[in-house]
Order: C-alpha cells, then structure tokens, then sequence
C-alpha cells in the first residue's frame, strides 16, 4: 500500500499596506535633511529639488508626505512623456520617481523643466544617483539638471535601522521580541532594503512552516540565505 502523502502548507504571498504617513515616518540623523526639506516647503531654496538616496533609504516615504502637503501629483521617471507633462503639472506640484540612466524620456523630462519654471510649479525628483552621474544625451538637459538643488539621505544608524526593522514586521503584523530585532540588527547589512527583505522571508517562511517568527527562526534562515 502507497504511504499516505501529507500535504504540503502553502504561502501565499498577498499585499501589505505599508503607511507613507508624516506620523508613521522614522526619523534619524540619516533622514533629517531629507525631512527638513520636506518640511520646508514651499520655502526651498530651488522649486525643482533632487532627493538621492540608496533603495529603501526613505524617497518614496518623504515625497509621499510633500505631495500630501503639497497636493503634489506622482509619476514614474520610466512612465513621463512629452504629452503627458502639461496634465502632470496641473495642480503645481509633482514628484517624479526613480531617475536614473536611460530610463527616461529625455525630451519629456526637459519639457517638463521648462514648463515648470514658466509657469512657477514645484518639482521633487527622487532617485539612487545625484544628477552629475547620469549619463544624459540632451545637452540643455544634462546642464539644468546638474543645476538642481541635491538633498541626500545616508545609511540608516543603529537606532534608525531597529527601529525600521520593527515597522517593517508591524506593516506585515508580524509580533516580534526584542531577541528578534536584536539578531537581525546586527546581522544584516545595515540598510532598509535589506531589513525589508529579511522580513519577508521571516514573515512568508512562518507562515509556510506554521511557526512563530522566533530568533531561531531567523537564525536558520540567515544561515541559509
């Protein structure tokens, strides 16, 4: 007789609103130029700003509560065309997301430049690289960028990165102790991107073993990674 086949748990992967609130940001030495910017407004020193920082370093989160404050529209840098520029600058403001090397209409982000300064509208470009590395083909382009203001947002410290560690396994409603966020925080390469990666793989992997997120746990896959 076939030995009996026990069924495998699955894990789903579904969706986990992560809130992009002014209450629910963590500041930190690293974000504090970025926030003081955002807080600044409308008193910039330039209406086109640049936000720089690594992935996860907090861009999405700042330009979400400048547009929420500034009743900013939000388009991707991959996304912006010629056509479209006039109607994303309707209300004054916009944030353009995610600049970087040849992923961008160069023609429509030039448009959208001068547009803006014509009709004295408020601009936030977000992206990894600073202006001045961008390999960019239109001269008049190349040359009003590398004029934009650059605000710049650093590795998370000690106190930032446990602290993002732990919203990120409340935004999942993930119940940790402090062994947990311990292990991790100084484990982990100290960055949001990788805080967020590990719990998720925490996070998917206890639900796929039926255990609770343990520092053992954590431990083990680490181990594994």
């Amino acid at each position: 007789m076939a030995g009996r086949v026990h069924p495998r748990q699955l894990a789903f992967s579904l969706p986990h609103a992560e809130s992009l609130s002014r209450d629910n940001f963590l500041e930190g030495p690293a974000n504090a130029a970025g926030l003081g910017l955002m807080d600044s407004w409308p008193e910039w020193p330039n209406r086109i700003m640049w936000l720089a920082g690594p992935e996860g370093s907090g861009k999405s989160h700042l330009a979400a509560i400048w547009a929420e404050e500034a009743g900013a529209r939000s388009t991707m840098a991959n996304a912006l065309t010629a056509a479209a520029v006039p109607g994303a600058l309707a209300t004054g403001a916009l944030v353009v997301e995610d600049l970087k090397a040849k992923a961008f209409d160069e023609r429509a982000l030039f448009h959208l430049m001068n547009l803006a300064r014509e009709d004295g509208a408020y601009v936030l470009f977000t992206g990894r690289e600073v202006p001045a590395s961008l390999a960019i083909e239109l001269r008049d382009l190349r040359s009003r960028l590398r004029a934009v203001p650059v605000v710049a947002l650093l590795p998370p410290d000690d106190q930032l990165f446990r602290g993002l560690i732990v919203k990120f396994c409340a935004d999942r409603q993930l119940t940790v102790d402090e062994s947990v966020v311990s292990y991790l925080a100084t484990r982990l390469e100290r960055s949001s991107a990788a805080a967020r990666r590990a719990v998720e793989l925490l996070d998917s992997e206890a639900l796929r073993l039926g255990r609770p997120v343990t520092r053992a746990l954590a431990a083990e896959l680490l181990r594994d990674a």
